[in-house]
């Protein structure tokens, strides 16, 4: 895991970044890594290389700011994907009503973060993390055995 998400991106960047020297021209890099706010018990190893990118990710920002490479990061949430599908439909449920938007983000929500961060609306961020879950972040802990009553909401 480590491997392939931290050393991985970190090959990609790198290799970017030298085309971008090479032809003289700015750059960006939008890293996309998953919110990693709290440990997760069986992986240890997914959150450290998540809060390795997003850290990668800030380091590097400041070194090639210089060359006009901008670095940033967008952490998700919880998406509706193909895969998503994949779980039991009370825990789909369960994450749904577990972020205060009620409902998990789509692959949209992610193209027009990576788009206002890669074009020249984002020409002036560099070494930020966009933090894509709905609120989830601010809400708390994720209840997916059932939140406590103090927590519910009527949609």
């Amino acid at each position: 895991v480590i491997d392939n998400n931290l050393n991985g991106t970190w090959y990609m960047m790198q290799d970017a970044a030298q085309r971008w020297r090479d032809q003289g021209r700015p750059g960006a890099i939008v890293n996309v890594t998953a919110s990693v706010t709290r440990g997760i018990q069986g992986v240890a190893h997914s959150c450290a290389a998540r809060a390795g990118v997003i850290y990668l990710s800030k380091s590097v920002a400041v070194e090639w700011a210089p060359l006009q490479i901008r670095v940033n990061s967008i952490a998700l949430g919880t998406l509706e994907t193909e895969g998503f599908e994949n779980y039991d439909p009370d825990a789909r449920a369960q994450f749904r009503r577990s972020n205060p938007m009620l409902r998990n983000g789509d692959a949209w929500d992610i193209a027009e973060a990576c788009v206002y961060l890669a074009a020249p609306s984002g020409k002036f961020i560099t070494g930020e993390v966009l933090t894509i879950d709905g609120g989830g972040q601010m809400w708390g802990e994720m209840w997916i055995a059932g939140k406590p009553d103090y927590f519910k909401t009527e949609a």
